[in-house]
């Protein structure tokens, strides 16, 4: 079914004709028409299938409809987990929604609040925005949500996990009960759909493929490796030319840093991408990592639901994932809009306890690979991740005493204490400064 059998606005069509598409996903085609119908929905699909214009195109239809005397006030809000993700909602608004006399705006932390205040305060048609700092506006009164039409939640399971659900249903208590509400993600728990209730009336559910389903298009594949050889294979993988667009997905936000220290020591050129960075470098880690100018993005989860850079040759799953739903979205990095990719996770003795559940939740095994050339059996390295992470927590290397002349820290970036006299901690009670 093509896009002008959809219902759609005019000048929607053309500005999606402008982008280049001319066949609706699955998920657009399903989802468009039950929108534009005026029904609450539920839309779950696999990673990189369209679910963004499944809910922008038919919302700006809507908007597209309406008098102009009615125009007045914020009428879209999109909720959405992370600041990557909000600005590629952003992204995909103004291209769908060129054609039309909109306002959007974006709401999140890490940057300055007073341009988003005086977006709030002017009514901005379409607010997309991360929970925590719209809470903080709506706080200060700076909202205005009477005449809103529409609500989204994207990534819908990570929102109404147990940490975000607080904050939905704060925002959710203060908008206005007459609305449409919409709910898009990969993943969809059973539990969690329903405590969408709370928020839907008679919601449609749109369903493209098995809930756990990985994309069809990635290859997947398992590596054990003892856990002190990770990054030794990592480097023996990056060998290969044809990982040239690589995104690494590390568990902890230090280990993301010191995975990417370890690569740039050996010439990869590697950005980072985790909560710790500014939105100015977050920014530009995404820039580089789109361009070419770095070949390796290392990342954690909460980056995952933001992502969406076409052309991803590999993702790599450094850290096996906890939770079986993180891996259905680490790996809908690749294999995009229908587009081929591989995805290697690193398994060590620790891990089968959550490869096995994985495995049960996706209803298939996972293909065993062993890299040639790899020596498995070889001993920590020098770089070993785990021995430097011991040392960076010190401040200094092990087994190096704090007599033998070195100037004591104030921390592990402060400055020394040239000639000044050491405290002694009481013996047992020496405190290590972080």
């Amino acid at each position: 079914m093509p896009f002008q059998q959809l219902g759609l606005d005019a000048k929607i069509l053309r500005a999606v004709q402008e982008a280049g598409y001319t066949e609706p996903t699955p998920i657009q085609s399903a989802a468009i028409p039950a929108v534009i119908a005026g029904h609450d929905l539920i839309g779950i699909a696999q990673t990189g299938t369209g679910k963004t214009a499944a809910f922008t195109l038919p919302m700006l239809t809507k908007l597209a409809a309406q008098p102009a005397g009615q125009r007045r006030g914020t009428r879209v809000l999109i909720i959405a987990p992370t600041r990557e993700l909000v600005v590629q909602i952003e992204e995909n608004v103004r291209i769908y929604g060129k054609h039309l006399p909109l306002t959007i705006a974006t709401v999140f932390g890490g940057v300055g609040e007073q341009p988003q205040i005086r977006a709030l305060r002017a009514g901005t048609d379409v607010v997309i925005a991360c929970p925590g700092r719209l809470l903080d506006l709506m706080g200060q009164r700076c909202a205005d949500f009477s005449q809103l039409k529409f609500l989204v939640l994207d990534e819908a399971d990570r929102m109404l996990d147990m940490g975000f659900l607080p904050d939905i249903r704060r925002i959710v208590q203060s908008l206005p009960k007459q609305r449409q509400t919409l709910m898009f993600s990969a993943t969809l728990s059973k539990e969690i759909e329903v405590l969408t209730h709370e928020f839907q009336r008679a919601p449609k559910v749109v369903q493209i493929g098995r809930r756990a389903n990985p994309a069809e298009t990635v290859t997947q594949l398992l590596y054990e490796v003892p856990k002190h050889l990770k990054t030794a294979l990592l480097l023996h993988l990056l060998q290969d030319p044809q990982m040239d667009m690589v995104l690494v997905f590390s568990r902890m936000k230090h280990g993301a840093d010191r995975i990417a220290r370890h690569l740039e020591q050996r010439g990869v050129r590697t950005a980072t991408l985790h909560s710790n960075r500014s939105q100015s470098q977050r920014l530009r880690a995404l820039k580089d990592f789109k361009s070419g100018a770095v070949r390796v993005l290392v990342a954690t989860d909460i980056a995952a639901r933001g992502i969406d850079v076409d052309g991803i040759s590999h993702v790599v799953n450094y850290d096996f994932p906890m939770h079986s739903e993180d891996y259905v979205h680490r790996i809908g990095r690749t294999g995009r809009a229908h587009a081929v990719g591989d995805a290697i996770s690193f398994v060590t003795p620790e891990d089968q306890g959550e490869l096995r559940a994985l495995e049960r939740f996706i209803g298939r095994g996972i293909v065993r690979k062993k890299a040639e050339g790899f020596n498995y059996s070889a001993p920590a390295p020098a770089f070993n991740p785990e021995a430097d992470e011991r040392r960076g927590s010190r401040g200094q290397p092990q087994g190096q005493s704090r007599r033998q002349g070195q100037p004591q820290r104030s921390g592990p970036s402060g400055p020394p204490s040239h000639g000044a006299p050491r405290r002694q901690e009481p013996s047992g009670q020496r405190r290590w400064r972080r």
